[in-house]
């Protein structure tokens, strides 16, 4: 998988990946590419999404504790958004909408492209990285009962609460 550095794909959690994407941008579907070539995944907590903006991701192979960041080629990128889907795209037509002749060259061509010609991959690092745990401690909210893990818990007047009860934004 990337050149050697990481073998395989996450079946649990031997890999973890920063997106550095966003919420807002167009090419969101990158993050969806992310997760099924890496197998890093929301669901697993071993992908957190930065908010830079940018078509990169940082992957660490915890075990080694050592990272990689991988971008998409800017060259590659630019032809991309300038392509008809993205133009099609830009004006609100939802992609299923968006004729099959239109699509279908475009995901050909990235079929067929070299990795080189769609990625960069930079140099390893090793780093100092301990996964997050996942929390099995909760608490129901004192104010509308759902249940609450206790890394998200807020505590107002002696009552446990849950962060959009609490007031607080975070």
């Amino acid at each position: 998988m990337l050149y050697g550095i990481i073998k395989e794909r996450a079946s649990n959690k031997e890999l973890f990946c920063y997106v550095e994407t966003g919420s807002d941008h167009a090419t969101m579907c990158f993050v969806d590419g992310v997760q099924v070539s890496t197998g890093c995944t929301y669901g697993k907590s071993n992908l957190v999404k930065l908010e830079y903006g940018k078509n990169a991701i940082n992957l660490i192979d915890v075990k080694t504790k050592k990272k990689v960041r991988v971008k998409l080629n800017p060259e590659f990128q630019k032809r991309g958004l300038a392509s008809e889907f993205v133009k099609l795209r830009a004006k609100g037509i939802e992609p299923k909408d968006i004729k099959p002749e239109i699509v279908d060259p475009l995901i050909e061509k990235i079929i067929s492209l070299p990795d080189e010609e769609l990625l960069i991959v930079g140099d390893v690092h090793n780093v100092d990285f301990a996964s997050p745990k996942g929390s099995f401690e909760w608490h129901e909210c004192a104010n509308c009962g759902e249940i609450v893990f206790a890394t998200k818990i807020r505590i107002v007047n002696g009552k446990h609460v849950c962060i959009p009860c609490s007031g607080y934004t975070a």
